[in-house]
């Protein structure tokens, strides 16, 4: 699961990555600029007291503890099962926790003959906020990376039957929680990583060409006949 190319927006010890390039939404779009997937090292983090700002993340979380950079493609998702005891996942679970806006992501479905991608997003066309954490590492050269990963839990019914797994979207209710603006324990953290009931969700068949990065176009997104 890739989201669109995403900011980091981090307020005290907490971030959200943002991805206003392609979101409609003007709580997301109106203050910040494009980013990129995985990003040069070398972009630290911003900050002003408690003011937010944004700067980009590198898909795939690499500890601080990590020796290279190369960890963070196995650390792309997180499973909520065990991940707060996990040691590549605890430490940010515990303190650095973000949301990860994007319009939709994509799963693929088995067919007989080959991979049909479908596009998954919130049934009222509004932005699904993914449950994320953030990472910086330093290279031994000094450079500073910021990176992410994306939790996913047991997938709902719809997302079954694409695939066994899906991101956990929270509410906007959730929101503060996750970011720590409201003091919770470990638990209450833990329930919120659960799947997002069917109904508040919709799918459809996409063009294969998502499945080439290359592409990067409005075209990925529109439904064809399955």
């Amino acid at each position: 699961m890739w989201p669109r190319p995403s900011l980091l927006r981090c307020q005290r010890d907490q971030g959200c990555i943002l991805d206003p390039a392609a979101s409609a939404d003007p709580k997301f779009s109106a203050e910040l600029e494009r980013g990129s997937d995985r990003p040069a090292s070398g972009r630290p983090l911003r900050h002003e007291g408690r003011r937010t700002q944004s700067r980009p993340a590198a898909l795939g979380l690499v500890p601080y503890w990590a020796k290279d950079l190369n960890v963070g493609f196995a650390n792309i998702n997180a499973k909520a099962e065990g991940i707060e005891t996990r040691p590549a996942f605890r430490d940010a679970f515990q303190r650095r926790r973000c949301l990860v806006p994007v319009d939709n992501f994509y799963e693929w479905k088995k067919t007989e003959t080959r991979k049909q991608p479908y596009a998954i997003a919130l049934a009222d066309g509004s932005v699904m906020a993914l449950a994320g954490l953030w990472e910086n590492w330093r290279s031994r050269a000094g450079e500073w990376v910021r990176s992410f990963a994306i939790i996913t839990t047991t997938p709902n019914e719809l997302c079954a039957e694409l695939h066994n797994r899906m991101p956990v979207v929270l509410k906007p209710e959730a929101w503060p929680v996750w970011l720590g603006e409201d003091h919770v324990d470990a638990s209450s953290l833990k329930a919120l990583l659960g799947p997002l009931p069917s109904d508040e969700m919709t799918c459809w068949p996409v063009s294969a060409r998502v499945g080439n990065v290359k592409n990067n176009d409005p075209s990925l997104i529109e439904r064809i006949a399955a």
